[in-house]
């Protein structure tokens, strides 16, 4: 007659046998992304652009100052956290990622482009849709017209991606981002509206999943990163001039890396 006691162990061997062997999908990158300088902001006068009474209605009234309009081109919180900044993996290429992407999307809702930052993949679709309609305007009930125009930025020179006018709402534009001679490695994509100049985004070119707009308040999480040293960038459009800060981070299977990324 066997005893409790083995009974009790020999359930516990079946039990250790059954559990499976943890696995990991790969580690994670977190951290904060800090700007020592002040934050800036470029100024607009509604009065000199398209639809002066429809623009100033945009909910977001941290832009809005009377007839002023600002672009917020650098915002700076608590404890230098960087607004808008976007953190990337870069020394991975993942084709099976590229492959599947589905376009980067914008929508142009009361004169203003959101996303203000985001990511693009070389040769796949950058989408934008025009929501703005402005009922009280005779010549803009069908919709307040917007000129999407993209830029391919390296360096001081930008060369033309698309430049197509949207003139009502519901209007969408479904263009490939083209990056050439090797632009994606160090340049990034713009768009700004010909009809007003203060409707702006920027985007960096990725090659993988493992990237990031920051929160708010700077900080961000790139999960699944395969283990090893990989090469991280920090970027902002207008901060460190629009330069991809570049860090070394050594990824832990199942772990956690920790990124303290300064941009000057």
């Amino acid at each position: 007659m066997k005893s409790a006691l083995s009974i009790i162990l020999g359930v516990a061997a079946v039990a250790f046998v059954a559990a499976p062997l943890t696995s990991f999908a790969g580690g994670t990158i977190s951290g904060k992304v800090t700007y020592g300088g002040k934050a800036e902001q470029k100024e607009f006068l509604f009065s000199k652009f398209p639809n002066p009474g429809f623009c100033p209605k945009n909910p977001h009234k941290e832009l809005i100052d009377g007839d002023k309009r600002f672009l917020k081109q650098i915002e700076v919180g608590k404890d230098g956290g960087l607004k808008n900044a976007v953190v990337a993996v870069v020394d991975i290429e993942d084709k099976a990622f590229m492959d599947g992407y589905q376009g980067t999307e914008v929508v142009a809702e009361f004169c203003e482009f959101m996303p203000f930052a985001g990511v693009v993949v070389n040769n796949k679709s950058f989408k934008v849709e025009n929501h703005d309609a402005d009922p009280d305007d005779p010549k803009s009930v069908q919709g307040v017209l917007h000129n999407p125009h993209s830029f391919v930025v390296k360096g001081t020179s930008s060369a033309t991606g698309f430049n197509i006018g949207l003139a009502k709402k519901g209007d969408k534009l479904d263009k490939p981002v083209v990056f050439r001679g090797g632009a994606e490695k160090d340049g990034y994509y713009r768009l700004q509206c010909d009809q007003h100049e203060f409707m702006q985004s920027f985007f960096l070119p990725v090659s993988n999943a493992h990237y990031a707009v920051v929160k708010e308040d700077g900080t961000f999480e790139l999960k699944d990163v395969p283990a090893g040293k990989h090469k991280v960038v920090a970027w902002h459009p207008f901060a460190g001039k629009g330069k991809k800060i570049e860090f070394d981070v050594d990824v832990a299977d199942g772990g956690t890396a920790n990124l303290k990324a300064e941009i000057k």
